[in-house]
């Protein structure tokens, strides 16, 4: 009986000791991470959602005042239809962070212009975050995106 009880014992601390030991390696690396720059994975799924916010933003939600807008808001829609363009064909050609992160540089320009031309039609504009909210439609008209 003595035998099994030191057996149970040494059975249990062990096992703590364990789930100890992982729990503390999974914080560890949790923390060293952190340090390190993103990943080519965490690079294409960031350019990937800043490529689907903006085709979502191209879809009109009434076509009648896309046709009726003026020349300025046409144009930044233009403008903003070749970024996507261009994101879409760099992403699929990128491999390596660097190239998703010039896809996500490309989309977030799209969206910046895409905010332009929501705003010449008075519409809700598209941010690209919360402090480009603040600017809105007074920045200047951005160059087109070039081509892809």
């Amino acid at each position: 009986m003595g035998f099994m009880g030191v057996w149970s014992v040494l059975l249990v601390v062990g096992a703590v000791g364990a789930v100890g030991g992982v729990a503390c390696g999974v914080v560890a690396g949790r923390r060293s991470r952190r340090d390190r720059p993103p990943s080519g994975l965490d690079a294409e799924a960031e350019a990937n959602q800043w490529l689907v916010r903006l085709s979502g933003g191209l879809v009109p939600p009434d076509v009648r005042a896309w046709a009726g807008a003026g020349e300025d808001t046409a144009r930044a829609l233009t403008s903003a239809a070749e970024c996507h363009r261009a994101a879409r064909a760099r992403l699929a050609t990128a491999r390596s962070a660097a190239e998703y992160a010039e896809v996500t540089r490309t989309a977030r320009e799209g969206l910046e212009h895409l905010g332009r031309a929501r705003a010449g039609l008075g519409r809700e504009t598209v941010t690209v975050s919360p402090a480009a909210g603040r600017e809105r439609a007074e920045a200047p008209p951005a160059e087109p995106c070039p081509a892809g």
